[in-house]
């Protein structure tokens, strides 16, 4: 077997979860999806493409009418003066983990350098390894419970040598966002050194700030088509469809060929019905989408000041995404995320995912955090967790 994937780290958040699995009385915090299924019309869509027999393959890049609507969909969200996004940029994939790890493959050789800015999703670190990469982090820094980016850091640390950036924004875990200024400033500076940017912008409508198209700001705002950009979206967040592993690429027109290759070796396609329930959520995102946001915001709302509450506990409201990162200020007690989430299934009946497993090398600024997956249709889940986490800790 390869070294590269011997050296993967089992999953900290499946640990915990795992510690877990027959506990009924365990609040479930942990992953990152809302405890409320898909909305009945996209299921129906899905069903009745299966009754009328769509089970066959598709084209590798997908359905041409769900790029066609993708396309237009991507391009409502722009600000003023960005360019359209035509369908030849479009690829739908299986998910938005699989569109990531087509865009590593497609880009990452081994032995080359990839810089990521963390804390951030494991799978965006370890893409890059299983290929062979030399990941270098950059990490961003904790400002009362805050977390920011060091901008002069980061440019350095991208040179000519660097194959590849990738980002996350907004940001799983910490709900940090790149703002305008800073992404221009990163697009100049990876143009100057021919670094690809590989940007995940999967929570891109679930943003709190108030902005004129509703969403968080992206590189394709300010991106010319054939930039080195790629941007990964999903379906899974904003149209409460996880499980339906849906997803897209939007990537520079010359590549789009290539990746339909990419895509005939991996998955050959996305399922067909999964694809019509993709088009009818695009095409109604009105009647999803913003019922979404906004209760995620007052779930937001009602978490934080909560935690803020808390003796020990030390946390800023997220910018977008749709977590509470958190601190618990005691490192005697709680520098171990880990062993910290797993105690709190078992000793508080609390799950939650381990900072930890979001960080690599972290420093010890970056020690004991813990994220909480606030997606709850019912507020007073999230309340009562609360309460169990503020008896654990006064034991």
């Amino acid at each position: 077997m390869r070294q590269a994937v011997l050296n993967l780290e089992e999953s900290m958040i499946r640990q915990v979860a795992n510690a877990g699995m027959g506990r009924a009385d365990v609040l479930r915090f942990w992953f990152g999806e809302s405890d409320e299924v898909t909305p009945a019309f996209i299921r129906d869509a899905a069903v009745a493409s299966l009754q009328q027999g769509e089970t066959f393959y598709a084209h590798n890049l997908g359905l041409p009418e769900l790029r066609e609507a993708i396309a237009r969909y991507a391009t409502g969200l722009r600000c003023a003066g960005a360019v359209p996004i035509n369908a030849d940029r479009i690829a739908v994939t299986s998910g938005g983990v699989n569109a990531l790890m087509l865009a590593v493959q497609m880009l990452v050789e081994a032995g080359d350098e990839v810089v990521a800015v963390t804390p951030v999703w494991p799978n965006l670190t370890a893409q890059p390894a299983i290929m062979g990469a030399q990941v270098k982090c950059v990490s961003l820094k904790p400002v009362a419970g805050e977390w920011q980016l060091d901008m002069a850091e980061l440019l350095a640390a991208i040179t000519p040598g660097t194959r590849l950036l990738i980002v996350n924004a907004p940001n799983n875990p910490t709900g940090w966002t790149l703002s305008r200024v800073e992404q221009e400033a990163i697009l100049a500076h990876c143009r100057q050194t021919g670094t690809w940017i590989l940007a995940d912008e999967v929570y891109e409508r679930l943003y709190y700030e108030p902005t004129p198209n509703g969403c968080a700001p992206s590189f394709l705002d300010i991106a010319a088509p054939e930039d080195r950009l790629v941007v990964v979206h999903s379906f899974s967040k904003s149209f409460l469809m996880t499980g339906w592993r849906l997803g897209w690429l939007v990537m520079p027109p010359s590549m789009t060929p290539h990746m339909g290759k990419l895509v005939e070796f991996n998955t050959s396609c996305a399922p067909v019905f999964v694809q019509r329930a993709g088009l009818v959520a695009i095409e109604r995102t009105a009647d999803v989408t913003p019922r979404v946001v906004a209760h995620l915001k007052t779930c937001c709302d009602t978490l934080v000041p909560l935690l803020q509450a808390v003796p020990g506990v030390q946390v800023a409201p997220a910018k977008g995404g749709m977590y509470a990162f958190f601190r618990l200020e005691d490192q005697a007690r709680f520098g171990d995320s880990l062993e910290t989430a797993k105690r709190l299934v078992v000793e508080a009946g609390l799950g939650l995912a381990p900072g930890n497993a979001f960080m690599i090398n972290p420093g010890p600024e970056a020690q004991g955090w813990l994220r909480w997956c606030f997606a709850s249709q019912d507020l007073a889940r999230l309340a009562q967790g609360v309460r169990r986490l503020d008896r654990w800790l006064g034991l």
